[in-house]
């Protein structure tokens, strides 16, 4: 499935004389994860471009018939990010079990991850969905020895996390 756009008209708004800006802030709070706007203007949007970069989002300019602009700003992918001493982990081994947890509520996608590592053998990997980024469980990984390896996936809705088990 592509990416979703909404899209905002500013042309009416710049005809009669008004500023757009906050009609555009309000279309971007009301996407969903995942979703990018489109926007339509009669000239390119320069300074939005950095505002709409700080948020998360590309840019695309098409010129339109007639003159004016469709603007389309999509969320950038998210990078992965990782424990110290993760940065090889596209060469650790398959996962040897994989769960999606991301219809349990905190903190049971923790619990139930910290105990199923403790059942497993030193370097073999665990993966899991979660439905948000797991702040508390990182640091608790990195204390008990193992390395992580996260990221969102492509609609932002869902964190994917891999973790390898230390000695």
């Amino acid at each position: 499935m592509g990416l979703e756009f909404k899209e905002l008209d500013v042309r009416p708004i710049l005809a009669a004389g008004g500023e757009p800006f906050q009609a555009i802030m309000a279309a971007v709070e009301e996407l969903e994860p995942g979703q990018g706007l489109t926007l339509l203007a009669p000239f390119q949007p320069q300074p939005l471009y950095s505002v709409m970069q700080r948020m998360g989002f590309l840019h695309q300019v098409n010129r339109l018939e007639g003159g004016d602009f469709e603007v389309r700003f999509s969320p950038r992918a998210t990078e992965v990010i990782t424990s110290d001493g993760a940065q090889d982990a596209g060469s650790w081994p398959e996962p040897t079990r994989s769960f999606h947890l991301s219809d349990l509520a905190p903190p049971q996608p923790m619990v139930r991850i910290l105990s199923e590592l403790e059942t497993m053998a030193p370097g073999e990997v665990l993966f899991a969905v979660l439905a948000k980024e797991p702040l508390f469980l990182f640091p608790e990984l990195v204390k008990r020895g193992h390395r992580w390896a996260g990221n969102f996936d492509s609609t932002g809705t869902e964190f994917r996390i891999m973790i390898r088990r230390g000695a």
